[in-house]
């Protein structure tokens, strides 16, 4: 069963950046990773995804143009840029994987059933 583990979290001020990493136990096949935040009281949102079978990736609308989802598959790790952070990007960021289509990868979190334990993310001044 993989395992992964997110870092990279913590404060930073509005406007500023911050990289997030995925760390896998391996990587067998094709896998599809999500990035979600999740506050309190609200399901896990999608941030952004890849699909490695591809290498195609997809935002969320909020997140266009401020985030960039890359890979070391030599570290078994994706990461999740983040640039002109805004309050309300704070949260708990968490990654999923998952096998998916040729080219799939969904901001829904169901359907992703390996997790990460999350790491925190808090954008304040």
């Amino acid at each position: 069963q993989v395992q992964l583990v997110e870092s990279g979290g913590g404060l930073v001020e509005p406007g500023g950046s911050l990289t997030l990493s995925c760390t896998a136990s391996e990587f067998t096949g094709y896998y599809s990773i999500g990035w979600f935040r999740q506050v309190p009281g609200k399901e896990r949102e999608g941030v952004g995804c890849f699909s490695a079978s591809d290498g195609s990736s997809f935002y969320a609308e909020s997140m266009k143009g401020r985030a960039t989802i890359s890979t070391d598959w030599a570290a078994n790790t994706v990461y999740l840029q983040m640039n002109n952070l805004k309050p309300d990007d704070t949260g708990v960021y968490f990654c999923g994987a998952a096998h998916f289509d040729y080219g799939v990868c969904w901001l829904q979190h169901t359907g992703y059933d390996i997790w990460g334990q999350g790491t925190e993310v808090t954008v304040s001044s």
